[in-house]
């Protein structure tokens, strides 16, 4: 099987630059807010339009799969070659509120270009990286003379991801069959920098609980029982600081089990990133580093798990004194977890760990809610050196590695399906995610396009012998 060439890509896409990207301000004026319920019929009517969209693409199956909440698109096209991998995409229709008076240059959802920029909201996040794997297939088809992709391409473009994905865990367990997949590509995410292409090879997972202490059964005076009964501010306090020891590791008895190390050769790609700490810290409104000994602050937020205090509260907050012994306290904890590690055993960890921390007479209780698991790709999977050879063909430039510190449904995806989880995203730091002005970098956009038009070519040629 010959290469897609990457002239007649690069032509074709050229060609049909301009209707590409009528057709995505057409979608991105559709205000598919999905935390808002005012907009809910919006949300359907984007997930009509993309459902649409994708027939006159090419894909024999494009359906609108409704859920208790708002509706996803599942999209299908067989590549009639047996031993072609499937490959499913991931993304999102809907998107973050947005109002001109929130610092908006111009309409959120009247899409215009500036200095070769697409602004509106959803651009990045996700229409527009969603929107360029319509392109990129039939760049694919064009190039290479075929009726249908070289894999096995399936879409799955989710309706709720910006208000949680509530009902999307459940949607993937019910839809398994039609999913199926032996890889999974998530086109929700980003590079490093617009001089630097990135492939991001994980996500941590998160865990979150909320902790409740109880002492007297109401607020006492501090004068008559202070220092004759136990105060569940103080333990809660007591709690806190037990979290972590004088490394910054933590301190919970198992938490560590089974963790992923990272192995050498991540730590010197990471290493290879231009990372300026000091800009990071500016980035992050703060003024020192700080976490685990040992470990480099991209190795922390990566790929190490960590637990932080959301939140710590009891006793008066009003103005003045009140010398109370207070009747309760309560301590909000997420836990972010790397590969190797399960959240039913974190949280079994967790409560024996705080059980054993709290004095006689206070009692506790703490309460979890969903988890989300971590995903990651082994830096030689043949799926993944596949996006990053066609990363690298679109941008001529070397690509690096990250991982993500934060967490999502990618994960859902990768337990239910058992299939890996790989990253083909080309938004940048600046485009604002969520904030006012949100924008995705025209050429940048393209090479998007591009990449998708030679994945599926050098997925076929490079594993076609998947299970």
């Amino acid at each position: 099987m010959s290469q897609t060439p990457d002239s007649a890509v690069r032509t074709y896409i050229e060609q049909h630059r301009a209707a590409f990207l009528d057709d995505l301000a057409a979608w991105l004026r559709i205000p598919s807010v999905s935390a808002q319920p005012d907009h809910a019929p919006d949300v359907r009517d984007s997930a009509d339009w993309l459902a649409a969209q994708l027939k006159e693409t090419g894909f024999p199956t494009a359906e609108v799969w409704p859920t208790p909440g708002a509706p996803a698109v599942f999209a299908e096209w067989p590549s009639g070659d047996p031993q072609a991998p499937t490959v499913l995409v991931y993304g999102h229709h809907d998107v973050q509120p947005a109002a001109r008076e929130d610092g908006w240059d111009s309409e959120p959802f009247e899409p215009v270009i500036r200095d070769n920029r697409l602004y509106a909201r959803g651009a990045a996040d996700d229409k527009g990286q969603v929107f360029f794997h319509t392109l990129g297939v039939r760049a694919h088809l064009a190039a290479t003379g075929r009726t249908a992709p070289a894999v096995n391409l399936k879409l799955l473009i989710e309706g709720e991801e910006e208000s949680g994905s509530e009902h999307f865990r459940a949607l993937v367990e019910e839809r398994a069959d039609r999913l199926a997949a032996d890889a999974v590509i998530v086109s929700d995410t980003g590079m490093w920098s617009e001089d630097t292409p990135t492939v991001c090879t994980g996500m941590r997972g998160l865990a979150e609980c909320e902790i409740r202490l109880y002492g007297p059964d109401q607020d006492i005076h501090s004068g008559s029982f202070g220092g004759a009964v136990p105060n569940p501010a103080t333990a809660a306090a007591r709690l806190v600081a037990a979290l972590h020891d004088e490394h910054a590791r933590v301190a919970v008895p198992g938490f560590y089990d089974g963790i992923a190390e990272l192995t050498d050769r991540e730590r010197e790609l990471f290493a290879e990133l231009p990372f300026d700490e000091e800009q990071w810290l500016r980035t992050a409104k703060s003024y020192a580093t700080h976490g685990e000994a040992g470990h480099t602050t991209l190795e922390r937020i990566w790929a190490r798990p960590t637990v932080e205090v959301n939140g710590i509260g009891g006793g008066y907050q009003g103005p003045g004194s009140k010398t109370i012994i207070p009747s309760s306290a309560m301590v909000k904890l997420s836990f972010r977890l790397v590969a190797g590690q399960d959240p039913d055993h974190i949280e079994k960890a967790v409560r024996d760990w705080a059980a054993q921390q709290i004095p006689a007479g206070i009692r506790l209780e703490i309460s979890f809610g969903p988890a989300t698991r971590p995903c990651l790709t082994p830096l030689d999977h043949p799926a993944l050196q596949s996006v990053v050879r066609a990363m690298g063909r679109a941008f001529q430039s070397p690509v690096r590695y990250t991982r993500e510190g934060g967490s999502g449904p990618a994960a859902d995806l990768q337990e239910v399906l058992g299939a890996p989880v790989l990253f083909l995203g080309i938004s940048v730091p600046s485009d604002g995610w969520h904030a006012p002005n949100e924008k995705v970098e025209l050429d940048l956009l393209l090479k998007g396009v591009e990449t998708s038009a030679y994945l599926w070519g050098d997925l076929a040629e490079n594993w076609r012998h998947a299970p």
